[in-house]
């Protein structure tokens, strides 16, 4: 018996998260399509739009957070669309825009859409209901 769309669907997702906690950066370069569409603006000025941009951020923060960890309470597929319950904590133990680590763990927790076509995302919407990251370690003011 083969997995249905939405099955391959949700382990894509899984799978991205599992790599990127593991340090597989490159993933990216795998799992988004070169037509990927962000919907979320970043709080990160300066990112490129679309795939790279979202390679740039994922170097950025593993950067400052090597040791992040995602889970998924929840995780809903139906047809081209993921809807994932993400949460994700990590140590500030590297530098952060010109911001020495300062140790804190931070914590998120949120929820994203993904459009899948072809076994590739190509979009994503998504919205966090806790502080950001800037917030949780006081810099966001300093962020240019």
């Amino acid at each position: 018996m083969s997995a249905t769309k939405e099955e391959k669907n949700k382990a894509l997702i899984k799978r991205l998260l599992e790599e990127t906690d593991d340090g597989n950066l490159a993933i990216a370069d795998e799992i988004y399509s070169d037509d990927y569409v962000d919907h979320t603006p970043s709080p990160v000025r300066g990112l490129k739009p679309g795939k790279a941009g979202i390679k740039q951020a994922f170097e950025i923060f593993y950067k400052a957070f090597p040791d992040t960890k995602h889970t998924l309470p929840h995780l809903i597929a139906e047809g081209d669309f993921v809807v994932a319950h993400i949460s994700a904590k990590g140590t500030h133990t590297g530098q952060l825009f010109g911001v020495a680590p300062t140790n804190r763990e931070i914590a998120l927790t949120g929820i994203a859409i993904y459009k899948i076509m072809d076994g590739k995302i190509v979009e994503r919407w998504a919205y966090s209901e806790e502080p950001g990251v800037l917030a949780q370690l006081e810099i966001g003011f300093r962020v240019q």
